[in-house]
């Protein structure tokens, strides 16, 4: 059984660096071709994803948050971390990871941690 598990600050303020974590257990996060995924979901409206790490470590993000953004990992905690810069108060969201076998759609999702930006 694969599980995720988000952790986050809760609050951030304005200006400041978001970090969550994501901690995989039931499988690798360099198990080949699996991609692990940071999805989110502001109050009221639809799933925004935000970017992915491969099993091969190579990241890719979506254009609209791409200069904001960074994923990494840490293989030997079998964990991988979402860095959003400059945050506002519209980045108040639910952030869930997610693994996707293939880029075929994500299979297992983490219970999401929310996170407001507020001062």
């Amino acid at each position: 059984q694969v599980q995720l598990q988000e952790v986050g600050p809760g609050l951030v303020k304005p200006s400041q660096t978001l970090s969550l974590t994501c901690t995989v257990s039931g499988d690798s996060i360099t198990t080949g071709y699996y991609y692990w995924s940071w999805i989110r979901q502001p109050p009221g409206k639809g799933l925004e994803w935000m970017g992915v790490i491969a099993y091969s470590g190579n990241a890719y993000y979506s254009p609209s948050l791409k200069s904001r953004t960074s994923i990494s990992r840490d293989t030997s905690k079998n964990q991988f971390t979402l860095q959003l810069s400059s945050v506002t108060p519209e980045d108040t969201a639910t952030y869930y990871c997610a693994r996707e076998p293939g880029l075929g759609g994500m299979d297992y999702w983490g219970q999401g941690t929310q996170v407001t930006v507020s001062s």
